[in-house]
């Protein structure tokens, strides 16, 4: 298989009680690994075979772009995520970005956290850079992703029902306010800089 699954940094009952276990195994174990699967037997024949899996989630269509999609904005989830996350703060040149875009952390931590929770069906939330340094907040539904619209995906709220139904069934609005405890400064401020 030429996409494998990406590793967690974490045990699966480390990211407690914000996301239980129970959640992070069928989330990451069962979800995810479907659609690296899926993806796996996508691409054999479709022309992308050569391709880097943000290329694929970035260009294709079709259930293979979606699958990419997914598995992209998947692994970026699970890797901004941490046990540790309190520890962590985000470095002065991205608190500089968000300063200028939103006023403040917490103006951005509002209103990527009203994007959640106001989008309609399932998706993603983002908070995105430009190849200029612009920061945007983004509502994307599916397997929508920044990287299709020419963004750099940085931070980013998985609001498929999947992702926190175990743990707050429809209060979507607890599980976006318990997922900034976990979030991983380091690693989003590092993708804000690359």
């Amino acid at each position: 298989m030429k996409f494998q699954m990406p590793a967690l940094g974490y045990a699966a009952d480390s990211l407690a009680p914000a996301i239980s276990a129970e959640t992070v195994n069928l989330h990451y174990g069962k979800h995810l690994q479907t659609y690296v699967d899926n993806l796996n037997r996508l691409v054999a024949g479709s022309g992308f075979e050569d391709n880097t899996l943000e290329e694929i989630a970035a260009k294709a269509t079709g259930p293979l772009g979606n699958n990419a999609g997914q598995v992209v904005n998947h692994t970026l989830y699970f890797e901004q995520l941490s046990p540790n996350a309190k520890s962590t703060e985000p470095s002065a040149a991205f608190i500089e970005k968000i300063n200028r875009a939103f006023g403040s952390m917490e103006g951005m931590r509002e209103k990527l956290s009203e994007a959640a929770i106001g989008l309609f069906g399932s998706g993603w939330a983002w908070l995105a850079m430009d190849e200029n340094g612009e920061l945007s907040i983004l509502q994307m539904q599916n397997a929508d992703n920044p990287l299709r619209h020419g963004l750099r995906p940085l931070l980013t709220i998985d609001v498929w029902e999947h992702a926190y139904y175990l743990d707050y069934q429809n209060r979507r609005a607890e599980h976006v306010k318990a997922i900034w405890d976990i979030i991983d400064w380091n690693v989003v401020s590092a993708r804000a800089e690359q």
